[in-house]
Parts: C-alpha cells; sequence; structure tokens
C-alpha cells in the first residue's frame, strides 16, 4: 500500500510518541541527516538519530496539530507543526515546533529540519552523535 507523505509523518510521531523505536527506525533512511537551525545541531544516520531521540531528556509528548505536504511520499516532502509538551517538576511547558521533512525514493525519510520559534539553548544530552555546524 502507498502511503502519501502525511501519512508517513503521522505515523512517525505516533511512533515517536509512543516510544517504538522499532517502528519509527522502519520510517528513516539508514542516510537520514537531521538538523536544528537555531542551535546549529546534527545527527547524521539513522542508528544515531534513534540514539538522539531515545535519550532526550524529560518526559515529553509531541502533539500533532497540523500536517501539509505532498500527495507523493516517495521524493516528496511534508511540514507538521506540534506541541511539545514537556512534564517535569514544575508542570508542563509547551513549545510549538516546526519539522521539515524530505524523502528519498524508497518513501523513508531522508532529512528533517525543525525550527523552535522559542529561543532555547539545546539541554544536556547523554549521547555524543551531535555535531555543531
Amino acid at each position: 500500500m502507498q502511503h502519501t507523505s502525511q501519512d508517513l509523518v503521522r505515523r512517525y510521531w505516533q511512533a515517536a510518541n509512543a516510544r517504538d523505536w522499532a517502528a519509527f527506525a522502519e520510517l528513516l533512511a539508514e542516510d537520514i541527516v537531521y538538523e536544528v537551525p537555531q542551535t546549529r545541531e546534527r545527527v547524521r544516520g539513522r542508528a544515531a538519530y534513534l540514539v538522539f531521540n531515545q535519550t532526550w531528556p524529560g518526559n515529553w509528548e509531541a502533539e500533532l496539530l497540523r500536517v501539509v505536504g505532498e500527495g507523493k511520499s516517495q521524493g516528496g516532502q511534508a511540514v507538521s507543526e506540534i506541541a511539545f509538551h514537556v512534564r517535569d517538576a514544575h508542570g508542563v511547558r509547551t513549545e510549538t515546533g516546526i519539522s521539515f521533512f524530505e524523502f528519498d525514493a524508497t518513501a523513508r525519510i531522508c532529512r528533517i529540519v525543525d525550527h523552535w520559534p522559542a529561543p532555547y539553548a539545546p539541554p544536556p544530552r547523554a549521547c555524543d552523535c551531535i555535531e555543531r555546524f
């Protein structure tokens, strides 16, 4: 069954929220590149990107607010807007995330560029897979 770019982005956020890392990994190209221009962070490769997400600090949930994309997933693109909720001892903090997804010829996510409108410094991380650019 052919999935649209929007379907794949929905599955991406569902798998992330469920911490279903096997389903999450299945959506990613082996050579995925993830970038956050605001903090100049870059992660290369499926294995590194999995660790990056598995070790994200805190109790978080991404609420998908909107996804817009081309109908095709193979070689297509999509954009999502999320409300990123983080629960800690001080309550719930919510940030807006805007993610641009690109798909390769096999309909796997090959590039993600995340934009976070609120200024922030990257949190301390438990992985060494992050480059600064």
